[in-house]
């Protein structure tokens, strides 16, 4: 696990990102010597993949008025 300071941790966020995920090692965020926060890299599976399917509806026509008056339109 690497300790590192928030201010650095700020000037080196992208390439500590990419260090967690090649490396696989941790990176604790400290703010005055003390943890306030810890990167860890994402697990190894491939659950993310496919995780929305079948949750999204499709309408076929959107844009076209509905069959119902509205008051608004009178």
């Amino acid at each position: 696990m690497v300790l590192i300071a928030a201010g650095k941790f700020k000037a080196k966020c992208l390439q500590l990102l990419d260090e967690v995920a090649s490396t696989r090692e941790s990176v604790v965020v400290t703010k005055f010597g003390k943890p306030v926060a810890q990167v860890v890299p994402m697990p190894l599976t491939d659950r993310l993949r496919g995780a929305l399917k079948g949750t999204v509806l499709f309408e076929s026509d959107i844009v076209s008025s509905l069959e119902n008056d509205w008051e608004s339109a009178q």
